[in-house]
């Protein structure tokens, strides 16, 4: 009695394999097809963005001042993430951080200090706040305090402790940072209507 696999494999002839040469050449496959908006045609539509007296403070800061309504809406939203509303507040002059500043500390980039990046606190951060309307009430009062400054609402989340939101509520009644979008780029209705920046 032999081996049964030797004896099988001798009367059994396996199938031979060929293999692709590596260096076969890919197969050329047509170009994928572009995405588009639409807008590349219309070069009305692309503009670039000005970089010379263009001022965002926080969040939507692009947008037209938010109504009671939005506000509410902002506040709740942070509300329903577990952050706590803080109100702040601070002059014209001072808001705005794009330097280092007046204080004398380090102004090398690597620093991580900005002046003003810091606001002057409107009380207590609102701990324990469950309703939209108990902030609104307390930017009023800091409005009627203040009216001359610009007031923002910041989201803290007191787990990881770190600032998770903020938005402009209240900009001062001269303020002259706002401009539509369409004013904040080169090309757009504010340079148009005026001449130039």
């Amino acid at each position: 009695h032999g081996n049964k696999f030797f004896e099988d494999s001798l009367t059994h002839s396996t199938p031979t394999i060929k293999m692709a040469a590596i260096s076969a050449v890919a197969p050329v496959l047509n170009k994928a097809p572009v995405v588009s908006t639409g807008k590349a045609a219309n070069t009305n539509s692309m503009m670039v963005w000005q970089p010379h007296g263009n001022k965002f403070f926080e969040t939507f800061s692009f947008l037209p001042p938010l109504s009671d309504q939005e506000v509410a809406r902002q506040v709740q939203y942070l509300l329903n993430n577990g952050w706590t509303p803080c109100i702040e507040f601070e002059s014209a002059s001072k808001a705005y951080a794009d330097t280092h500043g007046w204080s004398g500390l380090d102004s090398s980039v690597t620093a991580g200090y900005y002046d003003n990046r810091y606001w002057v606190m409107w009380k207590l951060p609102m701990y324990g706040c469950t309703n939209p309307e108990e902030v609104l009430q307390e930017i009023r009062a800091c409005t009627q305090a203040f009216p001359e400054c610009f007031i923002r609402v910041a989201g803290f989340d007191n787990i990881k402790q770190v600032q998770c939101s903020s938005f402009l509520a209240h900009r001062p009644t001269g303020d002259r940072t706002f401009a539509p979008v369409t004013g904040r780029q080169v090309g757009g209705a504010r340079q148009q209507s005026s001449g130039g920046w």
